[in-house]
């Protein structure tokens, strides 16, 4: 009987890496196109809810549609002001904060010599540069400013994804393939999406006002700003707070004094602790499915290929990675190690 030769499993597993490869290259090319797009489909996620709820009370689905976007429009109207108006103080006082904060670094290198430590003003900038870290906020929010700029391009996605939202439950029904199997499961990843992304803006926004508050009892310049950059930073899991918090209570020291510096990092502290770990964990549940490790590396690898959006959705990203894994049962293992440990 002749013996049936199966391909080798190293073999199997090499061209799935290097597809990997090819595919994480052509994302890195494709970094501007893709970007737009995630913005779009972030927005079309929030913007769901609430078009089938106006169709659930018998509005047409086109009218419902476009009292969504306008809602978006407004809310993004009022942000973009706030925000754009504080962005451009800060950018145009930051020559004058950095000159402030190099005298601050050389007179700590005067109270370093009355302790008997020699430090050259090379070294001391070199090794203690907190300038940099205020010069990368500025840079990280005129880039977020640059992807916004292309609004109305996002908009407009936003409009066409929403059209098309109350239709593709019977598109997926309607192709190839054992949809009575599949449509269940992706029912339940659409809901487990839709439920992060939306709670999680909810918390993020919560975070943003609590900080802008807090940073303007204390008499922080920019209140708006620093308020703004920890909304966005908070969906950054595991280290959007401490992100955040660094140029804020930074730029503190530099304004006021290390006192209210760290008055300012008790409060990022203190928000992060009321809201996203007494109130998150018990408003999102079981959690999205990953593990903490890939959670972590998501956040790296999709900041590396897609900048600061990448890091802001890298679990929604990776949670539809892994749905698009499982739901293939060549690719089902893959999905299995991207979830949590088994118990």
């Amino acid at each position: 009987m002749k013996e049936q030769i199966s391909p080798r499993p190293k073999t199997h597993v090499l061209v799935i890496m290097a597809a990997l490869v090819i595919i994480v290259f052509g994302i890195s090319q494709a970094q501007s196109v893709l970007v737009l797009l995630l913005v779009s489909v972030f927005l079309a996620v929030l913007g769901t809810p609430p078009v089938l709820w106006l169709e659930r009370k018998k509005v047409p689905n086109a009218v419902a549609v476009l009292a969504v976007i306008a809602a978006m429009i407004a809310v993004l109207f009022v942000i973009g002001a706030l925000v754009g108006a504080s962005l451009a103080s800060f950018s145009a006082s930051l020559p004058q904060y950095q000159s402030r904060l190099e005298e601050q670094m050389l007179a700590l290198k005067g109270l370093l010599a009355s302790k008997g430590i020699t430090i050259t003003d090379k070294v001391l900038l070199d090794s203690i540069n907190p300038a940099a870290v205020m010069s990368l906020t500025a840079g990280l929010l005129s880039g977020l400013s640059s992807t916004l700029s292309s609004i109305v391009l996002i908009l407009l996605t936003v409009l066409f994804i929403l059209l098309e939202v109350s239709g593709f439950p019977a598109k997926l029904r309607a192709s190839p393939g054992d949809s009575e199997k599949f449509m269940p499961r992706f029912t339940t990843f659409v809901d487990n999406l839709q439920r992060y992304v939306v709670i999680k803006t909810v918390i993020s926004m919560a975070t943003g006002v609590l900080v802008a508050i807090w940073m303007a009892i204390l008499g922080v310049e920019f209140p708006a700003l620093w308020g703004f950059l920890a909304l966005l930073l908070n969906y950054v899991p595991n280290i959007g707070v401490v992100i955040a918090a660094i140029p804020a209570a930074l730029f503190t020291a530099i304004q006021i004094g290390p006192g209210r510096a760290a008055l300012v990092v008790a409060g990022y502290l203190a928000i992060n602790f009321i809201v996203g770990t007494a109130i998150e964990p018990k408003v999102v549940g079981k959690g999205v499915g990953l593990s903490t490790l890939v959670v972590f590396l998501s956040l790296i690898l999709w900041g590396t290929l897609l900048g600061l959006i990448g890091a802001v959705l890298c679990i929604p990203i990776t949670m539809t990675l892994k749905f698009l894994l499982e739901v293939n049962e060549e690719t089902r293992w893959m999905g299995v190690w991207l979830g949590p440990p088994k118990a």
